[in-house]
């Protein structure tokens, strides 16, 4: 072989193994060298710190929030809120809320159904309930202030009442006095058996438009279950014993009933006078039926002042407004 052939050989196979040379020591130290690790994730709270503390340098030097740095401070202010502050309470269709303490009735205390003021009184009560309708469009209603009666002879009442036992009861709306069975009137061709008296103030009758301290309802009843009223009016005078007996036998509660080792006679409690006046009307009180009979004594019945006051602490006023005539007629005793 020739020299210069020889070299040109040499040549070629050195220009041939250096890329593999390159190529092996460059893979060598990948062998040998240990790829880095991946960071660890940091906490959640690591990274809320950072985030926080990123923002107050900013805010020193002056910088703007970027948008995605302030979406997550409301993201995290709101999810904060959430978790405590209790969601909002919805009323359920048809539940009422329950009443707080000082909302609630004390125990065994109930709401009138009707009164004799405010939004429950006299204007109000054909309002309140369907029975209650003819207290508003009746026609015949009581008490009326009775005027140009039409003086008759009229036939008398028969009293025959008799000494018995009875009980007081506070009902809420005025003194009521049930007594036992025995007791009855006969007026118009009927017998009325006495089922109970009560108390208003002021009087609810009027005479020619006079007024007067307090009146008695005696009510009866007939076998057929009409009603009869014999109404006492009451003025300031000397004491009376019947009215006396009833308040010395007061319930110490509104509801309860007081039964008694006395008795009453109530021709005690009736006037000298027997004269009346008489028309047809209702009750005075809710459901205000009508078809009542009313005979109202013209002759007053005196009680003393104690005992006007002593109804009055429990039962200021308790009368309901007198009603329109309507062209009835009335009665009177000659």
């Amino acid at each position: 072989m020739t020299p210069s052939r020889a070299h040109s050989l040499l040549f070629l196979s050195l220009m041939l193994s250096a890329p593999l040379a390159m190529a092996a020591g460059d893979e060598a130290p990948k062998k040998n060298v240990a790829k880095p690790a991946k960071p660890a994730a940091k906490p959640a709270a690591e990274d809320e710190a950072l985030q926080r503390l990123r923002e107050r340098l900013a805010e020193k030097l002056g910088a703007v929030k970027s948008p995605a740095s302030e979406h997550a401070r409301l993201t995290r202010v709101s999810t904060r809120s959430i978790e405590t502050e209790p969601a909002p309470v919805t009323k359920a269709h048809g539940v009422r809320p329950r009443a707080t303490a000082a909302a609630r009735p004390a125990e065994g205390e109930h709401a009138p159904h009707w009164s004799y003021q405010g939004e429950l009184g006299p204007k109000a009560w054909g309002g309140i309930k369907p029975d209650f309708l003819k207290c508003a469009n009746g026609t015949r209603q009581s008490p009326i202030d009775i005027r140009a009666g039409i003086a008759v002879d009229l036939e008398p009442i028969q009293f025959d009442y008799r000494a018995s036992n009875f009980r007081v009861l506070d009902n809420g709306h005025t003194v009521q006095v049930n007594i036992d069975a025995g007791n009855a009137i006969v007026a118009a061709g009927r017998r009325w058996e006495l089922v109970q008296f009560h108390f208003h103030r002021p009087g609810e009758e009027r005479i020619d438009g006079k007024t007067f301290e307090m009146s008695l309802h005696l009510v009866h009843k007939d076998a057929e279950g009409r009603l009869a009223v014999v109404a006492l009016l009451l003025e300031r005078g000397a004491a009376q014993p019947v009215v006396q007996t009833v308040w010395n036998n007061l319930p110490l509660e509104k509801g309860d009933e007081v039964s008694t080792r006395s008795v009453l006679d109530l021709n005690h409690l009736l006037p000298p006078d027997r004269g009346y006046y008489t028309y047809m009307g209702s009750l005075t009180t809710p459901p205000c039926s009508e078809g009542v009979l009313w005979m109202v004594m013209r002759e007053p019945v005196p009680v003393s002042n104690a005992q006007i006051d002593i109804f009055a602490r429990l039962y200021p006023m308790n009368a309901r407004p007198v009603q329109q005539a309507s062209g009835r007629m009335i009665k009177q005793s000659n």
